[in-house]
């Protein structure tokens, strides 16, 4: 049994200038933290993290272990980017 190998090669894809592969992160950058102001805007609040936006805390059967300190019994935290929104208003 002959194995047949490969005889035509493709030349290696060229790299890109650093300045280049910047100017694509710095453009990605800008996009991500338009979009991520555009949803601090629409929904300013998401759901707790300590208790999943339920505002308690629950037992494996069902019942209310505690009522959740982190976000006042509500589920709903104010989300990063509204605070220094919030932040930068007041200044």
């Amino acid at each position: 049994m002959t194995l047949l190998a490969a005889t035509a090669t493709t030349p290696p894809l060229p790299i890109p200038p650093l300045s280049v592969i910047l100017a694509w992160l710095t453009l990605a950058a800008l996009v991500w933290a338009l979009g991520y102001a555009a949803a601090c805007a629409a929904a300013p609040f998401g759901r707790c993290r300590r208790c999943d936006g339920h505002g308690k805390t629950i037992t494996p059967n069902g019942r209310v272990r505690r009522w959740c300190r982190h976000c006042d019994a509500t589920g709903l935290r104010l989300r990063w980017g509204r605070r220094l929104f919030n932040y930068l208003r007041r200044l």
